[in-house]
C-alpha cells in the first residue's frame, strides 16, 4: 500500500515560516515553487516544497538576491542534480563493462593484427604530426 506523502496548507506553512501567504502565492506565480492542489483547489506542500522554500528564503533573506537570481540559481542547481544522476549511471554502466573495456584495451595477441593501422605505424604518423 502506497503512503500518502504529508501535505501542509498555505496558511500552515506560512505560520511556520513567518510569511505572508501573497508571498507564496508569488514564488507560485513566478515559479519557484509548484505546491500540487486538493480536489477543492487549495493549494499542498510537501517536504520537498518545504526544502526549495527554505533555499529561497535563505538565497533571498540570508544573502539578498533577488527572484530573478534566485530562479538561475534553482534552474542551475537542477540542471546539475540532472548531470550528477548522468555521470552517476555512466559511471555504473563503466563499472558493469569494466571487464569488456580491460580487454578491449589489451594489444592483440602476438602474431595476430586486429588493428587497421598497425602499432608502429600510428606512433610514426603521430610522431610526424607533432613535428609539423
Amino acid at each position: 500500500m502506497k503512503r500518502k506523502a504529508k501535505t501542509y496548507t498555505i496558511s500552515a506553512v506560512a505560520d511556520q515560516y513567518s510569511l505572508h501567504p501573497q508571498t507564496l502565492r508569488m514564488y507560485e506565480r513566478e515559479g519557484l515553487l509548484k505546491p500540487s492542489r486538493s480536489e477543492g483547489n487549495t493549494r499542498l506542500y510537501t517536504d520537498p516544497d518545504l526544502e526549495r522554500l527554505e533555499l529561497i528564503l535563505a538565497l533571498t533573506r540570508d544573502l539578498g538576491v533577488n527572484l530573478a537570481g534566485v530562479e538561475i540559481i534553482l534552474n542551475m542547481r537542477e540542471k546539475m542534480d540532472a548531470m550528477q544522476q548522468e555521470f552517476e549511471r555512466f559511471f555504473q554502466y563503466l563499472q558493469s563493462h569494466a571487464e569488456e573495456l580491460t580487454n578491449f584495451a589489451e594489444p592483440p595477441a602476438e602474431g595476430t593484427s586486429d588493428a587497421l593501422v598497425p602499432l608502429t605505424r600510428t606512433t610514426a604518423l603521430r610522431r610526424r604530426a607533432f613535428r609539423g
